[in-house]
């Protein structure tokens, strides 16, 4: 071979390397990238090829799949009662990607998961089409419609859990959307879509209130006060008198805390503060336990940290601060802030003697012939409280329902405990103020199966009208209705 020839022949041989190397750089060190990318429309088209699996509440698809025309993507996401249950399912859009349970287990539902390898094996020998799985919730349908038609158009949320297990049984935030209307990729879907954003909405219904919005919770908050006066030693009894002057000056200020209504709140113990909401001993508690004991006992409840059951919920916290915002934080007030979801697991740990559990709503993966892919087992996070600590508090906030500011909550044959909420908003709380309420119900052989937190952020109600008791409490009593109908 001459020269020339063999320069040539050199030349090609190296550009032959370039292109293998190039080419396998391409499929395996940027194909997840490639694959990701969100200009890659191939991924999309094969993610609505075919039916999503469906999403799955007490044995029924709240989800399905309908085929479309005149688009490269064949299928497209319905829902069933959209709104009441987008909060849960989050939604997937062949324009704008998909939230939630529908992205955590996007690979379940398109059948792409690696752990349904096998099902797409047997689907590809045997010519069929691929299937996506099923992701089976813990929701209890009952329970999640009863809590979304007693919100009506109040802007808020609700969390119902079950105490010994950690199941969550509703989710609500309202107002709410319904994912179906932007499932699409036309120009209906983008118009929807775009009413929908928070620039269009103020009422932001696309937020997920029940995880992502934080709150200051006012007066529930005196359920983890008062644990943690039990917890310290300060108090042995909830029924001994305590050393609280009424009104009570903050620490280190010339501010005086007072109390609404005309309630006997002057040294009362903590079963009688916690009957009428006494700011002035919860706060004087917050002071004696100290910042740095109040966060501890929080932190044991679940605060100061993100959850994810699975969607992630965003991180309640109880703040380091000084000496009076202490004492207001330790009223629910100041910087402290949580979400209905982290004052549902305070209510279920104080049912559940003291164990706090961890939250999750979904129970089962399925692989499209049934098979069980994944289960999730409950988990204990950890003693929130003794288990006497529990039982006292319990005798509290059944007091709270029995003849307290919570009475809106009584169920007939069932021992209801719960705790009212009025928490400030706003500089000097010049807008209107939050409801609460958190409660558990507990049936006649002593079990647990629902505790409960709601807050309404907003109603269409005069301002003194606003309360836990009048707004909360009634949201709370119908999901633990629902969730007791049979059990009594």
């Amino acid at each position: 071979m001459n020269k020339p020839l063999r320069r040539v022949a050199i030349f090609c041989g190296l550009l032959m390397v370039a292109l293998m190397i190039r080419s396998n750089w391409i499929q395996f060190a940027q194909a997840d990238e490639l694959q990701s990318d969100k200009h890659n429309r191939r991924v999309a088209i094969e993610r609505y090829g075919q039916p999503r699996g469906n999403i799955i509440v007490d044995g029924k698809a709240i989800t399905g799949s309908t085929e479309v025309e005149g688009t490269d993507f064949k299928y497209k996401r319905t829902y069933k009662n959209g709104e009441m249950w987008a909060p849960v399912t989050g939604y997937a859009s062949q324009a704008y990607g998909a939230t939630q349970i529908e992205a955590i287990y996007d690979g379940i539902l398109t059948g792409d998961d690696d752990r349904l390898f096998f099902n797409r094996t047997i689907d590809m020998l045997t010519g069929k089409d691929q299937k996506g799985g099923n992701v089976v919730t813990t929701l209890d349908a009952e329970v999640q419609k009863a809590g979304f038609e007693a919100m009506g158009d109040k802007k808020g949320a609700a969390v119902a859990i079950n105490p010994e297990t950690g199941a969550i049984l509703g989710l609500i935030s309202t107002p709410s959307y319904d994912p179906s209307v932007f499932a699409g990729s036309s120009s209906k879907d983008a118009e929807a879509w775009g009413k929908l954003q928070k620039e269009s909405d103020e009422d932001e219904p696309m937020l997920n209130r029940a995880l992502r919005q934080t709150y200051p919770p006012g007066s529930t908050f005196k359920v983890v006060t008062a644990a943690a006066a039990l917890e310290g030693g300060l108090y042995q009894s909830i029924d001994e008198k305590t050393d609280s002057p009424d009104p009570y000056v903050l620490p280190g200020t010339r501010t005086n805390m007072v109390n609404d209504g005309n309630h006997p709140c002057e040294n009362a113990s903590l079963r009688v503060a916690m009957q009428w909401s006494c700011n002035t001993v919860f706060a004087k508690i917050s002071h004696e336990v100290t910042n740095e004991k109040m966060i501890e006992y929080s932190e044991k409840f679940g605060f100061n940290q993100e959850h994810f059951v699975p969607v992630r919920s965003a991180e309640s916290v109880y703040p380091e601060d000084i000496p009076s915002q202490n004492a207001q934080a330790g009223i629910g007030q100041a910087s402290n802030r949580a979400t209905p979801l982290q004052m549902a697991m305070v209510a279920a740990a104080v049912a559940n003697d003291g164990k706090l559990m961890e939250p999750y709503m979904m129970d089962q993966l399925v692989a499209p012939n049934l098979n069980v892919v994944e289960e999730h087992k409950p988990r204990e996070m950890g003693q929130a409280v003794s288990g006497e600590t529990a039982q006292k508090l319990q005798q509290m906030m059944e007091t709270v329902v029995e003849k307290g500011t919570g009475t809106p909550a009584q169920i007939d044959g069932v021992t209801v405990g719960g705790k009212t909420g009025t928490a400030q908003h706003g500089e000097n709380n010049e807008k209107n103020p939050y409801a609460w309420f958190i409660s558990y119900a507990k049936t006649a052989d002593g079990s647990t199966p629902i505790a409960v937190a709601v807050v309404v952020e907003s109603a269409d109600v005069l301002r003194d009208d606003i309360a836990g008791s009048k707004l909360a409490a009634p949201v709370a009593r119908a999901m633990m209705e629902a969730a007791l109908d049979g059990k009594r």
